[in-house]
C-alpha cells in the first residue's frame, strides 16, 4: 500500500480537477488563502497524471467534462493501488439521485454542489482528510507491527474466508509459502484453505472459546511450517479476513544429537527421528524420498545399536536420551 502523501510535507496538497478552471477560481483562492498546497488539473489525463505525481491528500472532481468524465477519472484513481486511498469529494451541478449514486460508485466520499461555496468545501474535505490519515497512520502501523514478526521467524498472512484470496504477506511468509507449498499471493495453498475453513467454521460457532484452535503443520524433512489463527479483521463487519502467524521450526540439531547419542547414521537418524512422530514407514518414506522397504532396512539397523526390540521402544529411549525430541502436537 503507497502513502498518500510525503510524511515530510507539512501543508496539506488538494487536486482541483475542472475543465473550466474560472468556475473555481474563487475556491482555488480561498484555499490557496487557507495555507492550502493547490494543484489543477483541466481534463481526465492531466488529473491521473497530476494524482499519480503529487500523491494530493484530497481530490475536488468535476463531474462532468468532456472526453474523460469525472466518474471515470475516479473508478481510475480507485484501481490504482498508489492513488486508491485518496479522498475524492465530487463538485457537481448534477443533482439527480442517480447522479450522485454514480459519483459514490465511482469511489467518491462525498459531493458538493456548484456553485461552490469554499467554507462548505473545506469543512467536507478536514473530515475526509482527517479519516484517510487515520486510516493510513493504522494500515502504516500495522504493517510495520506485521514486518517486525519476521526479524523474529514469525511471518503473517492475512486471508479472506470468503473467496480464500490471499490478501496480504509478510516477506518471510512470501518466502516460506513458495518453498513448503510453490504458491504466490493472491494464491492461498490449499492445506491452509482446507485447515482455515475447518477451524473458522468452529470459531464461528463459538467451539474454541477459552481454547486455542488446532494448529496446522506442513512438513518438508526436518523442517516443519505451523500456521495458527491470530485475530479476525474487522469482526462484526462481515468480512471474515484472518490473520494468520506462520513460524519455521527445523529439528536438524536433535537428528543430529540422535546421531551422536546412538552412533546412528545421518539418514538412520533421520528415520528415527520421524518414528518418534508416529510416522508409518510409508509415511517416512515419502518424507526422507526412500522406498518403504528402505526404511524398513534403516528400522533393522536401528534397533540393534539401540539395543531395543520394538520401534515403540525404539522411540521411547529416543525421547529418554535426546534433549528436546518430543512427537509433533
Amino acid at each position: 500500500m503507497s502513502d498518500l502523501a510525503d510524511p515530510d510535507r507539512t501543508t496539506t496538497v488538494v487536486l482541483i480537477v475542472d475543465d473550466v478552471p474560472d468556475n473555481v477560481a474563487m475556491l482555488h483562492d480561498a484555499l490557496d488563502d487557507a495555507g492550502y498546497t493547490v494543484l489543477v488539473a483541466l481534463d481526465g489525463e492531466s488529473a491521473l497524471r497530476r494524482a499519480r505525481q503529487a500523491m494530493p491528500d484530497v481530490v475536488l472532481l468535476d463531474a462532468v467534462m468532456p472526453g474523460m468524465d469525472g466518474f471515470e477519472v475516479a473508478r481510475r484513481l480507485k484501481a490504482d493501488p498508489a492513488t486508491a486511498a485518496i479522498p475524492i469529494l465530487f463538485m457537481t451541478g448534477l443533482t439527480d439521485t442517480e447522479h450522485l449514486e454514480a459519483a459514490l460508485a465511482a469511489g467518491g466520499v462525498d459531493y458538493v454542489t456548484k456553485p461552490v461555496k469554499p467554507r462548505e468545501v473545506m469543512a467536507r474535505m478536514g473530515v475526509h482528510i482527517h479519516t484517510a490519515q487515520k486510516a493510513r497512520q493504522g494500515a502504516l502501523e500495522r504493517h510495520q507491527a506485521r514486518n517486525a514478526l519476521d526479524a523474529f521467524g514469525y511471518a503473517t498472512i492475512t486471508v479472506r474466508t470468503t473467496d480464500g484470496r490471499l490478501l496480504w504477506e509478510t516477506p518471510l511468509a512470501r518466502e516460506l509459502l513458495q518453498r513448503y507449498c510453490g504458491t504466490q499471493a493472491p494464491i492461498t495453498p490449499e492445506p491452509v484453505l482446507q485447515w482455515l475453513d475447518r477451524v473458522a467454521s468452529h470459531h464461528a460457532q463459538g467451539s474454541w472459546q477459552g481454547v486455542e484452535p488446532p494448529r496446522l503443520t506442513l512438513t518438508q524433512g526436518p523442517r516443519r511450517l505451523n500456521f495458527r489463527l491470530h485475530q479476525q479483521l474487522g469482526e462484526g463487519e462481515g468480512d471474515g479476513d484472518w490473520l494468520i502467524v506462520m513460524q519455521e521450526s527445523n529439528d536438524t540439531s536433535v537428528i543430529e544429537a540422535l546421531v551422536q547419542a546412538f552412533g546412528l547414521t545421518a539418514r538412520e537418524a533421520e528415520v528415527l527421528y520421524w518414528v518418534v512422530q508416529g510416522k508409518i514407514n510409508r509415511d517416512i518414506a515419502d518424507i526422507v524420498g526412500a522406498s518403504p522397504a528402505t526404511v524398513k532396512k534403516h528400522l533393522e539397523r536401528i534397533l540393534p545399536k539401540l539395543g531395543v526390540e520394538t520401534r515403540t521402544a525404539a522411540a521411547a529411549m529416543a525421547i529418554n536420551r535426546v534433549r528436546g525430541l518430543q512427537p509433533s502436537a
